[in-house]
């Protein structure tokens, strides 16, 4: 071998290990971050796993003593759902669990179940529609009309309009009855109740070929 080509070899180990002492240590840094990276997501992909399979347990436990009868365990067993990380399991718990207290006729209980909820925004417009109606039903038509704002699918329009009429304002629940009607398919089971409601209030209930 030629005396240039080990004197290139020695340069280049030289380059090496300089290069090496010089950012060896950040190298090594980069490595231990993004293995901490790998195994921190792991570690919290597990966690959620986990916390989703202990709130399914607990749901399925509030189930079964809701199909008992027993509120009041039911109660507790929301509550402490409420207090985990899994919320969507918290809220399916507790709309069934007003459901219940409605059936046993207990509303303000269920009122107060329906205002803990914070539901994800797949629920949330649910859960302010039964919490809507037991607001009316319980005489407190002001707030549940604060509730539902100016929220105008078919559903909340009734009840908007329902929420008039128990305070008194037939003529403004009538016009949002009839956007109700606009709005709702012709087949719709809850077709006739609105159709009912519009013409208590002393409104004509339009054709079908106009209400689509």
């Amino acid at each position: 071998m030629a005396i240039d080509d080990l004197l290139d070899e020695h340069e280049q180990s030289e380059r090496v290990r300089n290069w090496l002492r010089n950012n060896g240590v950040g190298l090594i840094g980069g490595i231990a971050l993004g293995l901490a990276v790998i195994f921190g997501w792991q570690w919290w992909h597990k966690q959620r796993a986990g916390q989703a399979e202990q709130a399914n347990i607990a749901y399925q436990e509030v189930l079964q003593v809701l199909a008992a009868g027993d509120l009041e365990k039911a109660t507790a067993a929301v509550a402490k759902l409420q207090a985990g990380k899994v919320a969507v399991y918290a809220d399916l718990a507790g709309l069934r669990l007003a459901q219940a207290q409605v059936d046993a006729g207990q509303l303000e209980p269920a009122i107060s179940t329906l205002k803990s909820l914070k539901p994800e925004a797949s629920l949330q417009s649910l859960a302010d529609l039964r919490l809507a109606r037991l607001l009316i039903d319980t005489g407190k038509g002001e707030e549940a009309l604060k509730l539902l704002g100016e929220a105008n699918d078919s559903a909340s329009l009734e009840a908007r309009g329902d929420a008039l009429v128990a305070l008194g304002k037939p003529d403004q629940a009538r016009d949002l009855y009839l956007q109700a009607l606009t709005g709702m398919d012709v087949a719709a089971p809850q077709r006739r109740m609105v159709e009912l409601k519009l013409t208590d209030v002393g409104g004509t209930v339009p054709k079908p070929a106009q209400s689509t």
